[in-house]
């Protein structure tokens, strides 16, 4: 019997992988940091070889780590940030242009564009998303439109498309395999969300051609196997999903009404709605959960753009904390904000505004605000976004929420944890295992070899660590929350059209 499946999670700031066991727990894990480049205002890229080095890199030094050969892994489970667009060489497998990340805004003037010409109910009812940068198609379009004779060789057939499982699957499978899964196909603006199947008319509205995009997979099923050259031996990649559909399936949302929310770089929240899309009123995405087998699950996802991001804008450009720990430090020093909020809308605002126009900024400021209260407002933030886009849930969904299961490194942050409760008033909990997001890959991926038996077997492996129950009054937590609202009103619609 084998004793592991290797999750690869490449995320925005880091590529980890983890091996884990059949109790869920982690054996042994590798990470490397993944820099990220901003050429132009708003604009952020990152190279697609190292997107793809440092998720090798890590997932052969887990095993060494655990002190196994690739014998003992039983399959591979892949998750990845999702939204970021590659585009590469047919025949080389050779990038030819950098990856555009989720967070670049680059594309604006094209949405607005799209927006103006009356396509964006289109976009809504086909793909259940909005019509935004975040998303893959308009990058598509942009890298074909930049470089001169890049959209000829896409006709051609000579350039392909993907997302970073893509990709990574592309090189793990030695070219082998051009595919991706339904939960990523589900974020380009391209996936018919009810057909289940790319759509012609997008395609067109978008002016992708359909020959660069990759076959769609279950997100739980064998797909491929990896080239012996990587691990010694082929093995099946049996797993993949974007990000917060892992950790969606991680935390064993499998419910319908179930909410997780994860702290990366972003804050992602996620509603199991069932076998049913459920439309949004409010400004949050339908899309799909998982497909395992011939069912699919959908979700009500609300995505925040900047959450941990925030503590690693006071750390790298402020430099007025060392590491990421020191924000809990500093802001535990005071004990409330003084008055002072932080709109984090650094790349713009997500869900519920969808404002790619917004831009951070700092709100109630005296003379005696000082780098504590700053620190406080930064951990506020990330909370109080997530109070928008919980309180977007509950109202398209027409259900109460009664208690929010969180991962995600930021939840190791207890005064974060804390503030949670406080602002949306119900129980936070916080599971044993943090890395969610790799355990719902690995999940998917052990289910499809029968590592793990059913989805009963699964169950049994989710642990609490701590729940944090909320602390203030009705009155207390409204006041907070209103004076947030203002803040985010004036920071709205900051940079001309």
């Amino acid at each position: 019997m084998t004793d592991f499946v290797l999750a690869i999670d490449q995320g925005t700031t880091s590529s980890r992988s983890i091996l884990f066991d059949h109790d869920a727990r982690p054996a042994a894990q590798a990470q490397l940091e993944v820099p990220s480049r901003f050429p132009t205002l708003g604009h952020v890229e990152q190279d697609p070889n190292t997107l793809w080095a440092t998720s090798l890199d890590s997932a052969r030094s887990a095993l060494e780590m655990a002190g196994c050969s690739s014998s003992a892994v039983a399959a591979i489970g892949l998750t990845n940030q999702r939204e970021t667009t590659i585009l590469w060489d047919r025949k080389s497998g050779v990038p030819v242009a950098p990856a555009v990340v989720w967070q670049s805004r680059i594309t604006a003037p094209e949405c607005d564009k799209l927006k103006r010409a009356g396509y964006e109910p289109l976009v809504r009812e086909r793909t259940g998303l909005v019509l935004d940068p975040y998303f893959s198609a308009t990058k598509i379009a942009w890298l074909l439109d930049r470089e001169p004779g890049l959209r000829g060789r896409a006709e051609r057939g000579e350039v392909l498309f993907g997302t970073v499982d893509s990709f990574l699957l592309w090189r793990l499978t030695g070219g082998k395999l051009h595919a991706t899964d339904v939960t990523n196909a589900s974020r380009t603006l391209l996936w018919n969300l009810h057909r289940g199947d790319w759509d012609e008319e997008l395609l067109n509205v978008f002016r992708v051609p359909r020959g660069m995009l990759p076959t769609v997979f279950p997100s739980s099923g064998i797909i491929g196997q990896t080239d012996p050259k990587w691990f010694g031996r082929e093995i099946p990649i049996a797993g993949v999903a974007g990000d917060q559909q892992a950790a969606t399936f991680g935390q064993q949302c499998l419910t319908p009404g179930m909410v997780k929310n994860t702290y990366g770089t972003g804050c992602f929240a996620v509603m199991n709605t069932g076998d049913q899309p459920v439309s949004s009123a409010n400004g949050l995405l339908t899309t799909t959960a998982w497909k395992i087998g011939d069912k699919t699950q959908f979700a009500l996802e609300g995505a925040i753009f900047m959450a941990g991001a925030v503590v690693q804008w006071l750390r790298d450009s402020l430099r007025v904390i060392g590491s990421a720990a020191d924000s809990e430090v500093l802001a535990s020093r005071v004990s409330d904000n003084g008055g002072v909020y932080l709109v984090p809308a650094f790349v713009g605002l997500g869900a519920p505004h969808w404002d790619p126009r917004a831009r951070g900024a700092i709100f109630g400021l005296t003379r005696g605000a000082t780098v504590e209260h700053l620190c406080r407002a930064a951990l506020e933030s990330i909370a109080l976004q997530s109070r928008d886009v919980l309180d977007a849930m509950a109202t398209d969904a027409g259900l109460a929420i009664p208690a929010l299961r969180v991962d995600g490194g930021a939840t190791a942050n207890n005064l974060l944890m804390q503030m949670q409760a406080d602002v949306l008033g119900i129980p936070v909990h916080r599971p044993r295992v943090l890395e969610t997001t790799a355990l719902g890959a690995a999940f998917l991926a052990g289910l499809a070899v029968g590592f793990w038996k059913d989805v009963r077997d699964l169950e049994r492996t989710w642990q609490l660590d701590r729940v944090f129950e909320p602390s203030l009054s009705s009155d207390q937590r409204e006041d907070w929350y209103a004076h947030w609202k203002r803040a985010v009103a004036r920071s709205r619609d900051w940079v001309p059209a």
